[in-house]
C-alpha cells in the first residue's frame, strides 16, 4: 500500500512538471515570430537602427521611443513595407530622411518584424499577427 500511495504522488508531481514545462501554441507563436523577426531585423533594419535600436546619430531614429510605436502601431506596418519619407518625431527629437521601401517582405515577414521590434529595446507590447499586418498594410496611406 505505501509503495501504491508513493507512485501515485510520483506521477501527480510528474504530470505538473510536465505540464508547467509545456507552453502553449499562443506563447510558441509568439516565440517563433520574435525570433524570425531578430533575424529580418538584423537583415533589413540594423545597418540603420543598430544592433540595440538606438538609431544612427541624426541619421536614423532609436527604435527604443515606446510611446511614439505605441501611437503608431498601425503604421508601423506600413513603414517597413514602404518606407517613410519627411519629418518624424520622437520624444522631443526630428529625424529627416528616407527609410526604404522592402515590398519583397510578406505580411507575415512585416508581423514578425513587428513583434521584435515592438517587444525588444524597452518596449513590451505584445504579439502581432500576420492577418493584423494584412489588415494594417491594405490601409496604408
Amino acid at each position: 500500500m505505501r509503495n501504491k500511495v508513493f507512485c501515485f504522488f510520483f506521477s501527480i508531481c510528474i504530470c505538473c512538471s510536465l505540464l508547467q514545462s509545456c507552453e502553449n501554441e499562443q506563447q510558441l507563436t509568439y516565440k517563433r515570430y520574435y525570433v524570425n523577426g531578430k533575424g529580418l531585423y538584423e537583415q533589413y533594419c540594423q545597418n540603420c537602427h543598430n544592433a540595440d535600436g538606438t538609431g544612427l546619430s541624426n541619421l536614423y531614429p532609436p527604435l527604443t521611443d515606446t510611446l511614439y510605436l505605441k501611437q503608431n502601431k498601425t503604421q508601423l506596418s506600413c513603414i517597413i513595407k514602404y518606407g517613410l519619407t519627411g519629418k518624424i518625431k520622437l520624444t522631443a527629437k526630428e529625424f529627416e530622411g528616407q527609410m526604404p521601401a522592402h515590398n519583397e517582405l510578406s505580411d507575415i515577414d512585416v508581423a514578425q518584424l513587428m513583434v521584435y521590434i515592438t517587444n525588444s529595446f524597452g518596449n513590451k507590447q505584445g504579439f502581432y499577427d500576420a492577418s493584423t499586418a494584412n489588415k494594417d498594410l491594405k490601409n496604408c496611406n
